[in-house]
């Protein structure tokens, strides 16, 4: 990979294998698989995980990780509990883990220095011996110490808009804080269109359900766990990443591959009023000139529609409070456009 500032900014790894890790038991039969200590493509000071796993009713999965910073092993942080149907086992993450060497925040482990290598435990269990069968995971690292110069933008994307539905959070009872699964059902619908597959046509509702996460104040804003139900599809792929410049979005939408990306709701819009929560909305496409098209499901369809016209500097300012976070979500046959820098 090119030594470059993008290259060193984010970087994603990707399991499918999980043979090199070492199998337990716990006394109440539960499988634990401890990873070898993986050497990180970079040095690095964030961590988001996410998994794709079979939906096995009655299972589930503790996710967790511990960073090495130079000889010094850090506790195992913790993403919480995950279960595909959150009934016999339930969804959450864990708060107040802070201590001197970071902090998880809800899907997000954040470190006071940087580290250089990483080791992951997973715990499956659930009813009558059952075990979650997992079929991904995926590794997103950040160093946020980096900031990466703007790359020439691919011009293959401007003009471009694929088709995707328009759902506004705010047209369904309790969807408030649904901007992740409204963005997420946004997605999965289109690729259920494309793909002649109505069983992934969800609705924002159902992706909400299958998202909550009882530990976190934002009952669906947890970046893994969404990705976690998008990945319970059979047949699709979907985690989180970081990309360093709006031209890698441009790739995927070159690709056809709409992206969702986090940025901040206030920061999108001139004149907008403060708002420091966090924002998920769906990027569908590019002006002529270069401007991003987004399906934005913060809209109230008595003012106007959900598709918007967001300016290419206020995509940059608001994103960049995420570290430039996306989910991407696509068919696992889909043909990726070229990794110019390891972030997927």
């Amino acid at each position: 990979m090119p030594a470059s500032d993008h290259a060193r900014y984010s970087r994603f790894l990707a399991v499918t294998n999980f043979s090199n890790f070492t199998v337990t038991r716990t006394a109440k039969g539960e499988m634990v698989l401890l990873s070898p200590k993986i050497k990180a493509p970079i040095a690095w000071n964030q961590l988001v995980l996410s998994w794709n796993a079979k939906p096995v009713p009655g299972t589930f999965v503790r996710v967790e990780a511990r960073a090495i910073q130079h000889g010094h092993t850090t506790k195992f942080f913790s993403w919480g509990q995950w279960s595909p149907d959150d009934k016999t086992f339930s969804r959450y993450s864990i708060t107040n883990q802070k201590d001197a060497d970071g902090d998880v925040r809800a899907d997000t482990l954040a470190l006071n220095q940087l580290a250089d290598k990483v080791q992951i435990r997973l715990t499956l269990g659930g009813t009558n011996g059952a075990s979650l069968p997992l079929k991904f995971l995926g590794l997103s690292f950040c160093n946020t110490q980096i900031k990466p110069e703007i790359l020439p933008p691919n011009r293959a994307a401007w003009g471009k808009k694929i088709s995707v539905v328009e759902r506004s959070q705010q047209s369904y009872p309790g969807g408030g804080g649904w901007c992740s699964p409204t963005s997420l059902s946004m997605a999965l619908a289109h690729w259920g269109s494309v793909s002649n597959r109505a069983d992934w046509n969800l609705d924002a509702p159902e992706v909400a359900a299958g998202a909550a996460d009882h530990g976190f104040k934002f009952l669906t804003g947890n970046w893994s766990y969404n990705t976690a139900f998008a990945g319970t599809l059979d047949g699709m792929r979907a985690y989180v990443t970081r990309f360093s410049d709006i031209s890698e979005i441009e790739d995927f939408i070159a690709a056809g591959i709409p992206v969702i990306i986090s940025a901040r709701y206030d920061l999108l819009q001139d004149g907008r009023a403060d708002d420091f929560s966090g924002h998920l909305t769906i990027c569908r496409g590019f002006t002529e000139n270069g401007d991003l098209i987004i399906n934005d499901p913060w809209t109230d369809l008595k003012v106007e529609s959900v598709r918007h016209i967001y300016k290419r500097e206020n995509i940059r300012r608001a994103w960049a409070t995420s570290h430039n976070a996306v989910y991407l979500v696509y068919p696992e046959n889909s043909k990726l456009p070229a990794d110019r820098f390891g972030h997927w």
